[in-house]
């Protein structure tokens, strides 16, 4: 495989994906059953949709565009996520740039080569950085907030080819099957991109949704809950230790929190154990089965273990300190988890497409289960959550 060289029809593919980015955040309709969008408004890229799915995506000729360079800012707290996607050839030859890790991740189809190049500094640290991605000759250069980030060639032995005809842009998803990335990666990006310079052209994009959402001012880490999303487990995916039983841990301003924080219910079986804050009486209340466990809205921070014959809750408010240990009177709380389902942020109900209700309206700045961060980009079945930031 070849690493220097001709670089995407001398950059192109590249620099101009970035034009895509100059979206704005409402539409018009244009006839076809999309909505069209104008440019220079900030673009918020996690919106709800199939997870590779381009959230907007237009098509420009080749003949009209002047300029190999453009720059855009972004801003998120999650680590990975798809930014922008660029093909010609019909998708033969094909460009992504995404977040991996943290860090900018380029892939790179051209002329049956395949490249993937990973580096620079971390982005997911909720600040605006400025990206500025250019061609010079045989080489692609993506720089971050003014420094070297990453510089790709292709060299083949093939004739060069002047490219023509139609290259199409998505933005927050690819316009090929996902098998053919080289790198795996999770697409879907709680982030948000603004103010684009985008090489000379200004064709309309368009988008399916009705009216995209917008950015926060100011955000913070954590998963935002508006009040009708939610994020559902399979809970098998959680290995449990029977000694030791299954460990919830919450943090977060709980006297800013309303609806069900958690909960997890198996099909079939009436046992439904639940989290659940009540801004009318301002208490948090766990609910297993026939037992209650009650404290205030002013705690912070939660730690739940649910084990065989015993349940613990330990409160911080200020201090974690050990609030209630009860025997269970229901031993089939550890059976339950096994077998069912664990909803964030919804009251889960009977069957398995029943996504539950009384949502959750707030901030979780942590979610671990049995002691490791819950990434709800990896959940079963999501919807209107903002996985991993909340407005500040």
């Amino acid at each position: 495989m070849a690493l220097l060289g001709k670089a995407m029809a001398d950059g192109l593919l590249l620099t101009l994906g970035l034009t895509l980015l100059a979206c704005g955040a409402r539409g018009q309709g244009n006839g076809r059953g999309m909505r069209e969008v104008s440019g220079g408004a900030t673009v918020y890229l996690g919106q709800d949709r199939d997870i590779w799915r381009p959230l907007i995506h237009t098509t420009v000729n080749l003949s009209e565009v002047s300029s190999i360079k453009s720059s855009f800012q972004v801003r998120t707290f999650d680590p990975e996520g798809t930014i922008f996607y660029g093909d010609t050839k019909d998708g033969e030859d094909w460009f992504v740039l995404s977040l991996r890790d943290g860090v900018p991740l380029m892939q790179i189809s051209k002329d049956g080569m395949f490249v993937s190049v990973a580096g620079g500094p971390k982005l997911d640290d909720g600040k605006w950085h400025t990206l500025e991605v250019s061609s010079h000759g045989k080489f692609v250069i993506l720089r971050v907030d003014g420094s070297s980030g990453l510089e790709v060639g292709m060299q083949s032995k093939r004739t060069e080819e002047v490219i023509s005809g139609e290259l199409r842009l998505a933005l927050g998803g690819i316009l090929i099957d996902k098998d053919n990335m080289i790198v795996e990666f999770q697409p879907q990006m709680d982030g948000c991109v603004r103010e684009g310079s985008w090489l000379s052209h200004s064709v309309p994009w368009e988008t399916e949704a009705d009216e995209l959402w917008p950015c926060y001012p100011n955000i913070q880490p954590g998963s935002y809950f508006p009040g009708a999303g939610f994020a559902i487990f399979n809970t098998s995916v959680f290995p449990v230790d029977t000694d030791n039983g299954v460990k919830i841990e919450l943090a977060g301003d709980f006297s800013q929190m309303d609806g069900t924080v958690f909960s997890f219910k198996a099909p079939g079986q009436e046992l439904t154990v639940a989290l659940v804050v009540n801004n009318d009486t301002k208490e948090v209340t766990l609910t297993l089965g026939e037992e209650k466990i009650s404290m205030r809205k002013t705690v912070k921070r939660l730690v739940i273990t649910f084990q065989t014959e015993m349940l613990q809750v330990f409160q911080e408010e200020p201090k974690l300190t050990e609030l209630k240990a009860i025997s269970l009177t229901n031993p089939g709380v550890l059976s339950t988890w096994r077998e069912g389902r664990l909803a964030i942020g919804s009251l889960l109900g009977d069957g398995e497409d029943n996504v539950g209700s009384h949502f959750l309206t707030g901030c979780l700045k942590k979610i671990q289960v049995q002691g490791k961060d819950l990434d709800l980009d990896s959940a079963a079945m999501r919807k209107s959550v903002s996985s991993h930031s909340c407005p500040a």
